[in-house]
């Protein structure tokens, strides 16, 4: 299309086939001509929006940005569709350099990827963040994470390491208790006692083995039998926290000694949002705890607070100026000595000394 940001891919075929392989977040498309001619390769990165529809050539929905016609009469049309366009397509059929072993197909080679490398500075993070990092957990997303961690009760922001030092621990005694484990055992204790490496293999497969009843085809905007399997993201009832990737992690119960500060779950924000009755927290500024009394000052009026802003900030001897020119030729002088005396209060607050009595 015209906006897509992908490459021109330099292939014509009268008639070729489209076979697919995947590879933790990428997939890989092979154009082979039925004919004459040379494969064409593409990797996809799909971003947060981007997938592929089957559609009628007449009927392209929007943000198609690449299109494969078929020669049917009518045409139908296989589009990479990608909202936000945050998705990507390249040529050849190179896999991205820095990724790590797939967590669904090479599941053995990816579990031993993350346990040889507990050193590396990448496992000093939260938990939360060490899943999203697709060199050791490439296919791990954000959904992906949030149901990994629940299903264990693994706070997000647990050191990482301190996590998966304790599989590496539990996997050499188990060796050690039955070092002559068949395959089918190996399995079998796997389902009844899955550890989080194992459920980056489990979980995922959970949706694709359920795809057809999870994702409507005919309906790709029907996610709710998608949402109806998820138990933690996007939750009623569930806490969240933006990670310092500014991802939001959703989870239950509490976050973990290594969680952002000064933000608060969106669960007990949205609590006392709807709770009329809750009290309202009490906020407690540096200049409220260096004049209690300032911040226990009465509510404004609303004209108050326009003459206030109409007359800008009262200080010392300009404020004292400003009040004797604009004060009425009848005010009484205790009121003036009033006045006066309120100025010279203000002016002390705003450096910082002690009021009077």
């Amino acid at each position: 299309s015209e906006v897509g940001r992908g490459p021109e891919v330099p292939f014509s075929s009268e008639a070729y086939r489209i076979s697919a392989t995947s590879r933790g977040k990428e997939l890989r498309l092979t154009l082979a001509p039925l004919g004459p001619g040379q494969p064409q390769d593409l990797v996809f990165r799909f971003g947060m929006s981007g997938s592929f529809r089957l559609c009628p050539a007449a009927q392209l929905p929007r943000h198609a940005h690449l299109r494969f016609l078929s020669r049917e009469s009518p045409p139908r049309a296989l589009c990479f569709v990608d909202a936000r366009r945050f998705g990507s397509w390249r040529l050849g059929d190179a896999w991205q350099q820095g990724r790590g072993p797939c967590v669904l197909s090479e599941y053995q080679a990816f579990r031993e990827n993350v346990l040889k490398n507990l050193d590396d500075k990448a496992f000093d993070k939260p938990i939360c963040e060490a899943l999203l990092n697709q060199k050791f957990f490439n296919g791990i997303g954000n959904y992906l994470r949030a149901e990994i961690l629940y299903r264990l009760k693994i706070p997000p922001f647990e050191k990482a390491r301190t996590v998966l030092e304790a599989l590496k621990d539990q996997e050499q005694a188990r060796r050690k208790k039955n070092p002559s484990l068949t395959l089918s055992k190996k399995l079998k204790l796997m389902r009844e006692n899955p550890d989080l490496l194992e459920l980056c293999h489990t979980v995922p497969m959970e949706v694709i083995t359920a795809e057809k009843q999870l994702l409507d085809p005919d309906h790709s905007d029907n996610y709710a039998a998608f949402k109806n399997w998820l138990q933690c993201y996007l939750v009623p009832g569930m806490s969240s926290l933006r990670d310092r990737n500014g991802r939001t992690v959703w989870f239950q119960g509490e976050p973990g000694p290594m969680a952002p500060k000064g933000q608060t779950p969106r669960k007990k924000r949205a609590q006392l949002k709807a709770d009329p009755e809750a009290q309202t927290p009490k906020v407690t500024t540096r200049a409220s705890k260096q004049h209690p009394r300032a911040a226990a000052k009465r509510l404004k009026s609303p004209k108050e607070e326009e003459e206030e802003v109409a007359d800008g900030p009262r200080k010392g001897r300009a404020c004292r100026r400003r009040k004797a020119a604009t004060a009425p030729a009848s005010s009484k002088p205790e009121a003036l000595a009033k006045a006066k005396r309120s100025c010279r209060t203000s002016a002390r607050r705003g450096r910082g000394e002690a009021g009077s009595p």
